[in-house]
């Protein structure tokens, strides 16, 4: 660290140019994976119950394509494992390659699936199975730059840098409602399922091309080889590493839990809701998911100005206790109509903003540096599948066999986990402090 400090010391123009990239290869990588990962949710919705699933009631259908929606977070870490070995063995291009080959893939792939009339459960399997590859795919498809921005950005500004990997989201989601709105306005719903849908799929590959492109450029390049070096980003999975940040791994999955809930419970859920209840406003819904977006995304860049002023995680606490508050009244909110729904995802989606932008970036300063690299991806894996991977299916099968009333205390319940995780990490920090004074 001391001569990434002096090589900024020595050169600042050439350090800003360098976070300026890292930034812009950070943006089109998250981008690109939350495009991929709206596409298959938003499909899993309003595709997959009558093409795949079509042999369940509606409710039950959805409830099955959620269920595949989850495999991917579950195959997730499985896929950090695996790619970190390849990333030690043949380097970090070769594995970011080799992961986003397999992503774009399973993504096409899907894109070619029959319908269960014609194949039947080979259909299902298939579906499984490529969103397994999917999953796998993302946990590979860590490079370390948004650990490298947030290491290298100025220290009166680390919240707003941390906030620039969290943007992909919200640009994710625009950019596939807005495909999926205009293929449902320019074709019929049997067009629609019969072949319209496959055409976002396509889309999500060629994007992932783009991003694969533009970040080995960067990736592979001396200049940054040699900035992942002296911050000593080096993948490694062992049980050391897993004994030294074991307690800073569990509360880094659980800190993001109301966020990551939140986040499904103001996209994906509300969809399927709409769509059970309400089809014929679907168009419209996917239309106030864009608003929401926009929504998001100003609150994720005032985040990062907050978070400078007040901390990133006392700004994560007050928001979950603000999350807390939302989970309270929102299924009055979702059950008012089409204005009810709308407030429902634009409050949901300024509180998701402000909480979003910097829930990747409150645990990975906690981990010893030697480790950061490996365990901010790991930690990243488990806190979107115990936050997100089931949040969907439990809210919706919740809401289906309880009533609205029973989503809000299912996120309510996030909310106590976060603050409890917020508490455990403090207590953990402080332990470590005490730890490396007694070494002194």
């Amino acid at each position: 660290m001391h001569a990434a400090a002096d090589s900024t010391a020595a050169d600042p123009d050439r350090e800003h140019v360098r976070l300026s990239d890292i930034a812009i290869g950070v943006i089109i990588g998250r981008t690109s994976e939350f495009f991929d990962f709206f596409v298959f949710a938003i499909a899993a919705v309003l595709v997959f119950p009558q093409f795949i699933f079509s042999f369940a009631a509606p409710a039950e259908g959805i409830l099955y394509a959620f269920l595949v929606l989850a495999l991917g977070f579950v195959a997730r870490p499985v896929g950090t494992f695996f790619f970190t070995g390849v990333d030690r063995r043949w380097g970090r291009g070769t594995k970011l390659t080799s992961a986003l080959f397999l992503l774009g893939l399973s993504t096409v792939a899907i894109s070619f699936l029959p319908s269960f009339e014609q194949e039947g459960w080979l259909t299902v399997a298939s579906l499984c199975l490529f969103r397994m590859g999917q999953g796998a795919a993302l946990g590979g498809a860590w490079d370390g730059m948004s650990s490298l921005l947030s290491l290298h950005a100025p220290a009166d500004r680390k919240g707003r840098y941390a906030t620039l990997p969290q943007i992909g989201a919200p640009l994710g989601l625009i950019l596939a409602c807005g495909l999926f709105i205009f293929l449902r306005s320019s074709l019929s719903e049997a067009e629609f399922l019969r072949y319209g849908w496959r055409y976002p799929f396509f889309v999500a590959f060629a994007i992932n091309v783009v991003a694969l492109f533009a970040r080995l450029r960067l990736v592979v390049s001396d200049d940054f080889e040699l900035l992942f070096k002296q911050a000593e980003l080096r993948p490694r999975i062992n049980p050391r590493l897993l004994r030294e940040e074991s307690l800073n791994i569990i509360a880094g999955a659980f800190i993001p839990l109301a966020t990551l809930a939140l986040f499904h419970m103001v996209t994906v859920f509300p969809l399927s809701w709409i769509y059970l209840n309400a089809p014929e406003n679907i168009t419209g819904f996917l239309w106030i998911e864009i608003v929401g977006g926009l929504i998001g995304l100003g609150g994720i860049v005032a985040s990062g100005f907050i978070a400078d002023r007040t901390g990133r995680r006392s700004l994560l606490r007050n928001c979950a206790i603000g999350i807390a508050v939302y989970a309270v009244i929102s299924p009055l909110l979702l059950s008012l109509g089409f204005s009810g729904e709308a407030l429902y995802v634009f409050i949901g989606f300024a509180l998701l903003g402000l909480s979003f932008g910097q829930s990747s970036g409150a645990v990975a300063s906690g981990f010893a540096m030697k480790n950061r690299y490996t365990a901010s991806n790991l930690t990243a894996d488990l806190s979107w599948m115990f936050g997100a991977g089931f949040a969907p299916f439990v809210a919706l099968y919740l809401t289906e066999t309880f009533g609205l009333w029973s989503s809000g205390a299912y996120l309510l319940s996030g909310a106590l986990c976060t603050l409890a995780a917020l508490v455990l990490f403090r207590r953990t920090q402080e332990a470590r402090r005490q730890q490396d004074s007694s070494w002194r």
